[in-house]
């Protein structure tokens, strides 16, 4: 009986001295960039970063975060689950490649030529990601647009 009492009070202890008061705060998009190009794909990389001011970490995924070049949308970003630190600052991967036909329609040749001209590529990722932590979850909305600086 008493180690009942013992582990029940322990547990009530933990619980209640962890910080799950807060879920993690979205700080922004940062650094989209190219990081690889040929002529069958782009791909593009940017950074969500976070701080989790929480003594327990939980879980954070893109969901229909979509990627648009252009105001043209060319891709969805896919990722899995992203395991998020207790009390840390930490940043996730958004990586996507996108087909370079996609990026070449009709409706966009003018933008594409005027981007081949200026050498730039206007990039929005636009969409949620969801965070989830012992039976709770919340979404962060993402629209961060960016214009890219391209090689010829």
């Amino acid at each position: 009986m008493t180690k009942r009492i013992v582990f029940i009070s322990l547990f009530f202890t933990l619980l209640f001295n962890c910080t799950v008061t807060e879920q993690p705060k979205f700080l922004g998009i940062e650094n989209i960039k190219v990081v690889n190009s040929n002529i069958e794909s782009i791909t593009f990389k940017a950074e969500a970063l976070f701080t989790n001011p929480n003594d327990v970490g939980g879980v954070l995924k893109a969901e229909d975060l979509k990627v648009y070049v252009n105001n043209t949308e060319v891709a969805t970003v896919v990722s899995d689950e992203f395991k998020v630190p207790s009390k840390e600052n930490f940043t996730i991967p958004l990586i996507v490649a996108v087909a370079s036909d996609s990026i070449i329609d009709k409706k966009n040749l003018g933008s594409l030529l005027g981007s081949l001209i200026s050498q730039k590529l206007k990039v929005q990722y636009k969409g949620e990601i969801k965070y989830k932590v012992l039976g709770y979850s919340s979404t962060y909305t993402v629209d961060k647009t960016q214009d890219i600086k391209i090689k010829l």
